[in-house]
């Protein structure tokens, strides 16, 4: 008869052979799940931690003859002049430079989140006066001003114009991509920095980028799972709190935890994109179409005028009279009709209106018809 002690040995053994079978089990279902989540830095963000627009008025010197017309820009010769105090030189009064090699622009940069003195950004460089070109210019030291008013960055250095342009004297002319535009990869030294509410409170708020009451629950339903009841609540459709450390270490060894999550996202809403004005029509996988019967034909309307002259005869004391002779003319082409069944998908849709050769703008009017005869199970967003 076998000895307690050794059936206990052989439960513990049974026990932790369960066990190890029952975890590989559970990692290999979350990694065939994982497979067709979403991690959640792609789907959102952290409140309060954003970029920041900065913008300043400049200079560009050192063009090959395509600055701005000093006679239609006053505004450059008066920069022009403040930028020469500065220098302690001073214009006569009765001296009005004719320059051409300088334009004046707007310095536009965008100041990244937890940007620290000393770092570098890019800045774009735009002509707000008339110059042809900015190619081989060289933007002047140029503060960079915030929301506020106050400076952030200083931006200075040769731009990089990404086109090139030629003309002759005749005035023909040749020209590739936007000359008045151009590029100082790193090109403004920061400042000073944006205080964010990063490491304030004793929570953070996770920010959708798709306001979706489900996803935001499953995301809160996740974070409680590996963390604790009570850690994340769902606020509204976009957004999350989640109770986080103190310590700033540790709330950004938190966050970073946080974003490497896999949740599964709603699915996107059903909805058909129509651009009028471009004929360009984008329709979600999701849209689907109740049993309905589309026969659409184009009717051309010709309207020509050819104006027939009466001249009477030389004898006769006549006037010359003009008698209008009007032809409209009118052709329809033949309707191609077709049938969509019930629940039809995205690739049937896109199959039958192909197959009856209808062009953008006829799948724009067939797409609007189906959601006044409230057949098309989507919404209709034209922009």
């Amino acid at each position: 008869m076998m000895r307690r002690s050794t059936l206990f040995r052989c439960l513990h053994r049974a026990r932790r052979f369960l066990a190890v079978g029952a975890a590989a089990l559970a990692l290999w279902t979350t990694a065939a799940g994982i497979a067709q989540a979403e991690l959640v830095r792609n789907l959102a963000t952290v409140a309060g931690v954003r970029s920041n627009q900065l913008v300043g008025y400049g200079l560009v010197v050192g063009l090959d003859g395509t600055g701005d017309q000093t006679s239609q820009t006053p505004f450059t010769i008066q920069s022009i002049e403040n930028m020469l105090t500065r220098f302690g030189i001073t214009l006569p009064s009765n001296v009005n430079p004719q320059l051409n090699n300088v334009a004046a622009v707007l310095v536009t940069a965008e100041l990244p989140p937890f940007a620290r003195p000393g770092q570098t950004i890019d800045v774009t460089v735009s002509s707000i006066g008339n110059a042809k070109s900015l190619r081989g210019g060289t933007l002047v030291m140029t503060p960079l001003h915030g929301a506020n008013g106050q400076v952030y960055a200083m931006a200075q250095g040769n731009l990089v114009v990404g086109g090139y342009g030629a003309q002759g004297a005749s005035g023909s002319s040749v020209q590739v991509n936007i000359l008045s535009v151009g590029m100082v990869p790193n090109g403004a030294t920061v400042e000073r920095g944006v205080q964010t509410a990063f490491d304030q409170g004793n929570s953070i708020t996770l920010d959708l980028n798709n306001p979706s009451y489900t996803t935001a629950t499953r995301l809160a339903n996740a974070i409680n799972k590996i963390m604790g009841p009570g850690t994340a609540e769902a606020l509204d459709a976009a957004a999350v709190r989640v109770n986080a450390p103190a310590n700033r270490g540790q709330r950004v060894a938190f966050v970073s935890y946080l974003q490497n999550l896999n949740i599964h996202p709603e699915a996107p809403p059903a909805r058909v994109v129509v651009n009028a004005r471009t004929g360009t029509v984008i329709i979600g996988s999701s849209v689907r179409v109740l049993p309905a019967a589309v026969a659409h034909g184009n009717l051309t309307v010709t309207i020509s005028e050819n104006p027939q002259v009466s001249q009477p005869n030389a004898l006769s004391r006549g006037q010359t009279a003009v008698t209008p002779n009007s032809s409209v003319k009118a052709k329809q082409a033949k309707a191609h009709a077709f049938v969509f069944k019930p629940g039809v998908s995205l690739n049937s849709i896109v199959k039958a209106i192909n197959r009856v050769g209808a062009t953008p703008d006829d799948l724009i009017a067939i797409l609007e018809a189906l959601k006044r005869a409230g057949a098309l199970r989507a919404q209709l967003v034209v922009i």
